[in-house]
């Protein structure tokens, strides 16, 4: 994503991303068909295909691409939404402070866009 929103290209093919970024090929496919799926990327077939960004950088928000790679956020399993009970909840003294971690982290990742992480990117 940071490639595709530094490129001065229009469209980039998939081996030009993996050399650039040092990403092997086949890992690449497999992120590119995740991020395409939840429409962060679109494609172009032929000759002079690849791939480009479906959203201006500054309208990706990062905490969303994350949660598209990585699944939910959670620092630990009291603050995931699919965790099971812990026997502790109740009485425990740091709930709280992970909560109010977790939020702080939410918050901070879904502020921040594509466009501001390639902001002071020397290209």
């Amino acid at each position: 994503m940071v490639y595709l929103a530094k490129s001065k290209k229009s469209i980039c093919p998939l081996k030009e991303i993996s050399q650039g970024e040092g990403i092997s090929l086949d890992f690449l496919e497999k992120i590119i068909s995740e991020l395409r799926k939840a429409g962060f990327v679109k494609a172009k077939k032929g000759i002079k295909g690849g791939y480009f960004l479906a959203q201006k950088p500054d309208k990706i928000k990062i905490g969303k691409m994350i949660r598209v790679l990585e699944g939910e956020i959670a620092l630990v399993r009291c603050t995931s939404k699919k965790r099971k009970p812990c026997p502790r909840e109740k009485c425990c003294l740091a709930k709280n402070f992970w909560e109010r971690f977790q939020d702080s982290l939410n918050s901070a990742l879904d502020s921040m866009t594509l466009a501001d992480l390639i902001k002071n990117e020397k290209l």
